[in-house]
């Protein structure tokens, strides 16, 4: 049997697509290594949220889906999912 390697560019592809689905994420902020660093099986997701919202409660559950979200699509579950919030966007 050969073991499938997945690579972390579709990692990264797929935390951001997870991350995305989240209501008060308003994007990905781009330009620290694309807004998504992998190593290994830790993720670092560098997010643009929504004014008004909790910015724990978005950030727990950005945490959740991506876990979810690799765990069903890629079958991986992260040892870490950390999230930082870069701007919040004031755009209504």
């Amino acid at each position: 049997m050969v073991d499938a390697v997945i690579s972390p560019e579709v990692v990264a592809r797929y935390a951001a697509d997870a991350a995305r689905e989240v209501d008060g994420v308003t994007g990905i902020v781009e330009g620290v290594r694309k807004g998504i660093r992998v190593e290994g099986d830790e993720i670092e997701l560098h997010v643009s949220v929504r004014w008004g919202v909790s910015i724990p409660e978005v950030a727990t559950a950005v945490q959740n889906r991506v876990v979810d979200y690799l765990e069903r699509m890629a079958d991986m579950r992260p040892a870490a999912v950390n999230v930082v919030v870069e701007e919040v966007d004031g755009r209504s």
